[in-house]
């Protein structure tokens, strides 16, 4: 199993990049797929999860609204749209996958990927 972020960088305050995540090695329609962020000095916290049955997406309250997931699973990827970015949201950007949706929830996903950082300037 394979996870590959990718699609960060510096970017400055009030940017909207898109972050991917490209999976390899299991059968991308059956994971559900989550993004996750740490920032330095702090713990890793949840961001968004999508369901592989039917594609329903999940957000942690503090995300809400300015964050959005979706995937292609033609092409196997996960993709995370961030918008309006504040320097309190520089973090390793990590994504992860389980068969298990409640393992995601729960923070604890059988695959996780390398992570891309995301650097936001004021």
């Amino acid at each position: 199993v394979q996870l590959a972020e990718s699609g960060g960088g510096l970017v400055q305050a009030g940017g909207s990049p898109r972050l991917s995540c490209a999976a390899s090695g299991f059968i991308f329609d059956d994971y559900a797929i989550a993004w996750f962020r740490q920032a330095p000095g702090k713990e890793r916290e949840g961001i968004s999860c999508i369901r592989s049955t039917d594609g329903e997406t999940y957000y942690a309250p503090s995300m809400k609204g300015r964050f959005t997931i979706s995937r292609d699973n033609a092409k196997n990827t996960v993709y995370l749209q961030m918008n309006s970015l504040k320097p309190e949201d520089t973090a390793v950007y990590y994504c992860s996958a389980d068969l298990s949706l409640a393992r995601i929830v729960s923070g604890t996903p059988s695959y996780w990927g390398q992570g891309t950082q995301v650097t936001v300037s004021s």
